[in-house]
């Protein structure tokens, strides 16, 4: 049976980054491979591209190794990202002190250019602490404040309670905000209705969303279209849907391993090349099962290490990788042709 192909108009009702345009080619059975391009619409802060949430490497004694930090930040220049998340999920930012994040962030600030943009974490269970946090992280030279949900009082946590917690913050902020939906990690889902609601705020440009709910993602782009507000897919194996329903780029963990590859899907996807971007799209689909929900942050380190970057140690709690782990961890990148 023929595979249907979508017809460049359709593609473009969904499509972000470039309003409906005749194509400048059109490949053998009529997929669009790209369009004519076009400005950006004006924002406030351009969210467009693909940022990898930083790890911590720690050292064999537990220690915040900052000349690995600083390794790595040399490598990842060489790779086309649009910026860094620093104190992500991936960053292990639950288990540094206040003093370890400050630095931390004073550190990448002063080691990336400044056309990168940094979206630091600072989300705490209080309000009175996020809002204290986001302003000492805003004079660390953080862009934008990354917000995650309060989650420890889950079943308090109504829209009208979160719509409240969000619009203070923002309010009190001196960076925009953008919210931040991890319910693998703190078993809260924002609302949708909270989030539409947030993305009238004027400081609050966007969301970086890790469910991986494609329905969730097209209402979101949809339902805040007239506002300044963007759309993060929080993954790498749900990247190129993302895009197809509105999304503007990508928090990736696995971009800290393979970030020319999430990068490329990035340009594939934005160029119309459709047929190498679910392509490529597939062999990133179980390496970033592997280093999200399967082996977390020991598995994201350690495949960073087989790939020239420094992971280092996990601080404790975590524990390294058995020796099985290791085994489909590789397999999962070796299968897919990345090792």
């Amino acid at each position: 049976m023929a595979r249907a192909t979508l017809a460049p108009r359709f593609l473009c009702q969904f499509w972000p980054r470039t309003p409906c345009a005749s194509p400048t080619r059109v490949a053998a059975g009529g997929v669009l491979r790209r369009f004519l391009a076009a400005a950006a619409p004006a924002r406030r802060l351009d969210l467009r591209g693909i940022y990898p949430p930083l790890v911590t490497p720690f050292t064999s004694q537990g220690g915040v190794d900052y000349a690995r930090l600083q390794e790595n930040l040399r490598l990842y220049a060489e790779i086309p990202f649009r910026g860094f998340v620093v104190h992500g999920s991936n960053g292990e930012a639950p288990y540094l002190t206040q003093e370890e994040c400050l630095e931390v962030v004073m550190r990448v600030h002063q080691a990336v250019p400044k056309e990168k943009l940094l979206l630091v974490g600072s989300g705490c269970e209080s309000t009175y602490c996020t809002i204290e946090k986001t302003k000492q992280m805003a004079d660390k030279g953080a862009d934008a404040a990354l917000v995650v949900t309060p989650c420890y009082f889950r079943g308090s946590m109504t829209s009208a309670a979160l719509i409240h917690h969000y619009t203070q913050v923002a309010d009190a902020s001196p960076i925009p905000v953008i919210l931040y939906s991890v319910p693998a990690n703190t078993g809260l889902e924002l609302p949708n209705e909270a989030v539409i609601n947030l993305a009238q705020h004027p400081n609050i440009v966007g969301i970086k969303d890790s469910d991986g709910n494609i329905t969730r993602l097209g209402l979101l782009v949809h339902k805040t279209q007239n506002e300044d507000f963007q759309v993060l897919a929080g993954s790498a194996g749900f990247l190129l849907a993302s895009y197809i329903v509105g999304a503007t780029g990508g928090v990736c963990a696995l971009a800290n391993v393979l970030g020319s590859a999430v990068c490329q899907l990035d340009d594939l996807s934005h160029g119309g090349n459709w047929d190498e971007a679910r392509e490529l799209q597939h062999r990133l689909i179980e390496p970033n099962i592997a280093v999200t929900r399967k082996f977390g942050v020991p598995g994201l380190k350690q495949a960073m290490e087989w790939f020239g970057y420094q992971g280092g140690f996990c601080r404790a709690p975590l524990l390294p990788l058995t020796e099985i782990q290791l085994m489909e961890l590789r397999h999962d990148f070796t299968s897919n042709g990345w090792l």
